[in-house]
């Protein structure tokens, strides 16, 4: 058992080791061309901000879709159920992408900072050290805003997505009136729930814009 342990725990520094390597090289790749952590900070804000634009639209197609269902009279109900169930994917893998977009961001945001504070004891002149600090406090300031609107938002999408999950198994052996009927109970729920998550995305690409905003003109 011991043994195991030690394998498992080898493997597991071996590939933080490697992960932090691919980093640092891919860090050092960037700089040849001139941008440092702090660019590639704001760069990758920038991409996070436009996957949760992408995926604030992604979710409201699905909601519109669900509601075709929903409001049902009279055609081909597969066809409905269909483009339901592609909007719900849809969803589902832009949830993904913006998940791995902020865990981005986190990671060069860490990185920086992490550095940024190594380099202060590295000054001779103490004015100029304090300046240094007193930004650095400001932006983690910034960026606390900012990563938990972010994280927010995140948070948001699996809840909604298990309840298009729901209604898309629900619908896809039962494509009938009754089935219909029996969604109109759930309807104002997801209504609320999307219109919840919407919110927060677009409170989250609103502090992304306002950091992107400040960390250019400082």
């Amino acid at each position: 058992m011991r043994h195991r342990t030690f394998i498992v725990s080898w493997l597991a520094l071996a590939c933080f080791l490697a992960l932090v390597g691919c980093r640092s090289a891919n860090y050092a790749f960037w700089e040849k061309f001139g941008y440092e952590k702090r660019d590639i900070l704001v760069s990758r804000v920038e991409n996070a901000r436009d996957e949760q634009n992408k995926a604030k639209e992604d979710f409201r197609t699905a909601f519109q879709k669900f509601q075709d269902v929903t409001h049902f009279q009279g055609g081909e109900l597969e066809a409905k159920y269909n483009k339901l169930s592609a909007a719900y994917d849809d969803c589902k893998g832009r949830a993904e992408a913006v998940k791995k977009r902020i865990a981005s961001v986190d990671s060069v945001a860490q990185d920086l900072f992490k550095e940024w504070e190594s380099e202060l004891g590295k000054y001779e002149n103490q004015e100029l050290r304090r300046n240094s600090e007193r930004q650095l406090q400001d932006t983690k300031a910034r960026y606390a805003q900012l990563i938990a609107a972010m994280r927010t938002s995140e948070s948001k999408m699996q809840p909604v997505l298990s309840r298009f999950s729901d209604v898309v198994m629900s619908l896809k052996h039962k494509l009938n009136a009754q089935a219909i009927s029996d969604l109109q109970t759930t309807a104002v729920g997801i209504e609320s729930d999307v219109q919840n998550l919407i919110k927060d995305m677009e409170a989250s690409i609103n502090e992304a814009n306002s950091f992107i905003s400040q960390m250019k003109q400082s």
